[in-house]
């Protein structure tokens, strides 16, 4: 089957999400570590979802880390979505695709204040046509809504695309949502070999 439009997550598709290589910018201890790790990603999956706010996220974190981390727990609110390390092939693949004519979108699920700022950091997503973020609309996958919100938002019938996701709930919402797609795990041959490219 000939694909239209290519679907990419960004996390782990776009570029790494590593919590542990997200802390490690801003601190050194490795001892503190495991506390830090599971007080700043303790809501994660609720900013991503937007059913709470960065603000409220942060306030709460602050409120458990012990006085001598507060500061970098600041930090780390105020500039995380800037490390996020590209995943070089992926880009290079989106090159590609461009340069082919398919039709690029982001469906993604992030917290907003990495949405209001990818654009600035990642320059790869001038390249998409659509960009989907979970927590600015309040809907995040597995959820079939937020399949349905891409299709709908920028009139893409869903047998047209391939979507690619490093979560494998994801990629069977999106199949039960009438779009294929496979679960990357960063070889590209295997996604050209998929769509046929």
């Amino acid at each position: 089957m000939t694909y239209k439009h290519i679907v990419f997550d960004f996390g782990n598709v776009l570029a790494k999400f590593d919590p542990d290589y997200l802390l490690g910018q801003f601190c050194d201890d490795k001892e503190a570590f495991p506390l830090l790790s599971d007080i700043l990603f303790e809501h994660w999956d609720e900013l991503d979802a937007g059913t709470i706010t960065p603000e409220m996220a942060r306030a709460e974190a602050i409120s458990k880390t012990p006085t001598a981390y507060q500061n970098l727990v600041l930090r780390f609110f105020e500039s995380w979505y800037h490390y996020l390390l590209p995943l070089e092939d992926t880009w290079k693949f989106i090159r590609e695709l461009k340069e082919q004519g398919y039709g690029l979108y982001i469906l993604s699920n992030a917290p907003v204040d990495f949405a209001e700022h990818a654009a600035d950091c990642y320059e790869i997503t001038s390249l998409f046509d659509g960009i989907v973020f979970s927590a600015p609309i309040k809907m995040a996958k597995p959820q079939p809504e937020i399949y349905h919100h891409l299709f709908h938002t920028y009139h893409l019938s869903p047998a047209d695309c391939f979507f690619l996701d490093d979560k494998p709930e994801n990629i069977q919402a999106a199949k039960d949502a009438g779009m294929d797609g496979l679960v990357f795990t960063e070889d590209i041959d295997i996604v050209k070999e998929r769509i046929g490219f």
